[in-house]
C-alpha cells in the first residue's frame, strides 16, 4: 500500500513519534508526503519517504493529484484542529478526495492507531476486494 504522510505544524512532531512506534509496520509500505512532514519522519526513522513539495507550496495539492489517480491507499493527516481553515482550502479539498475515492484518513492519534493496527492485520486490503468482484 502507499500511505501519505501531512501535518499540521502543531503535529509534526506527534507523527514523528507515531511513525517511530509504528517503524516496522510502516517500512513494508511505500511513503510520500510534504516536504517538511517527510524529512523530520524519514531522518527520525530512517524510512524512505517520497517528498513532496511543502502544504504551503502546493504539497497538499500533489498528495490529492496522486488520491484522485488511486496512487494512494492511505492517508495520515495530523491535523490541527485549533488552527482556523478557509472552508476551500487544499485541505478541505484533499479530505473531500478521500471521501470521493474511499480513502482511509486519520486526522488525530487515535484514528491513526486504528488504521495501523487494521493495516497490520490486513484488514485494509480493500481495493483487492472492490476490483476483483
Amino acid at each position: 500500500m502507499t500511505i501519505a504522510l501531512t501535518a499540521h505544524d502543531a503535529k509534526k512532531e506527534l507523527i514523528v513519534q507515531f511513525c517511530i512506534a509504528y517503524c516496522g509496520i510502516l517500512s513494508h509500505h511505500a511513503l510520500c508526503g510534504t516536504d517538511t512532514t517527510s524529512k523530520m519522519v524519514s531522518e527520525a526513522t530512517g524510512l524512505e519517504i517520497v517528498r513532496f513539495l511543502s502544504g504551503e507550496q502546493g504539497g497538499d495539492q500533489q498528495i490529492a493529484a496522486r488520491i484522485a489517480c488511486n496512487e494512494i491507499d492511505l492517508l495520515l493527516f495530523f491535523r490541527d484542529p485549533l488552527v482556523p481553515q478557509m472552508p476551500q482550502s487544499d485541505q478541505a479539498q484533499l479530505l473531500r478526495l478521500c471521501d470521493v475515492h474511499n480513502i482511509p484518513v486519520a486526522t488525530n492519534i487515535a484514528t491513526a492507531e486504528a488504521l495501523i493496527h487494521a493495516l497490520e492485520r490486513g484488514d485494509l486490503d480493500w481495493r483487492n476486494i472492490v476490483h476483483a468482484g
